[in-house]
């Protein structure tokens, strides 16, 4: 275990309950990391205009607004890493939330130690994207496409833009930076051992789709190959 200083990882935990917002934040920064806790969603957004974390962890029952909603605006705001920590173990919550933009989901009550797991995979998987970026490119074009790494943003030939969120924009440079070529689910998401009834990969697949392609259910630039992963259908050139 670490003390944090000012080079951790910062992270944002909003959750209205104290006691639980602080076990997360000194379970947390036993392991080294910076937290920052709220009580509501608005505060949380408030301090993104002033901070930027490299994860936010979300409850979704809020006393001011849906956690959905803060997970809504925070990716069209301010793009980070986010991981759902809540009571509610619905599946159409735990698909939405991906759909939005999260990387995981964990529902109370949760083990401390595999909280911190969660957290250090999630970051894990962006600092694997950031260092495999091709070095002084700020962006690449595809199929009609170009993508800004530092906005997090398509922009299309015909003037069309398109924000992603920070979990839509690793996956996405993960299958730039080897078009052409099948993709297993585990070398999407990072993870060597991922549970085989894991369907984040495949909602975030289904997300960029719905961004990038004229038909989503008939793709041409992101395929399926069934029993082994998934290709992106296009040449690449980066800037």
């Amino acid at each position: 275990m670490t003390t944090p200083d000012k080079d951790s990882p910062l992270i944002f935990i909003v959750e209205d309950e104290a006691d639980i917002a602080r076990l997360i934040a000194d379970t947390l920064g036993e392991y080294g990391f910076r937290c920052e806790t709220f009580a509501t969603g608005r505060a949380l957004l408030s301090r993104t205009r002033r901070a930027q974390p490299e994860l936010a962890i979300l409850d979704l029952g809020l006393p001011d607004m849906d956690g959905l909603q803060v997970l809504r605006e925070l990716q069209e705001q301010h793009p980070c890493a986010a991981l759902i920590l809540t009571g509610r173990d619905g599946l159409t919550d735990r698909v939405l939330g991906l759909e939005l933009g999260a990387d995981d989901y964990l529902v109370k009550p949760f083990e401390p130690r595999e909280l911190v797991a969660r957290v250090r995979s999630i970051l894990r998987r962006y600092q694997k994207a950031a260092a495999s970026e091709p070095t002084g490119q700020t962006g690449a074009r595809f199929a009609g496409w170009h993508f800004d790494i530092g906005r997090l943003n398509l922009s299309a030939d015909d003037g069309r833009e398109i924000s992603l969120s920070a979990a839509e924009a690793a996956l996405l440079q993960t299958l730039l930076r080897k078009p052409n070529k099948i993709l297993t689910r585990e070398q999407l998401i990072g993870e060597r051992d991922l549970d085989p009834f894991d369907r984040s990969i495949d909602v975030r697949i289904s997300r960029l789709r719905r961004k990038l392609e004229d038909d989503p259910q008939d793709p041409k630039i992101i395929k399926t190959v069934y029993g082994a992963g998934y290709l992106l259908c296009a040449s690449v050139e980066w800037e």
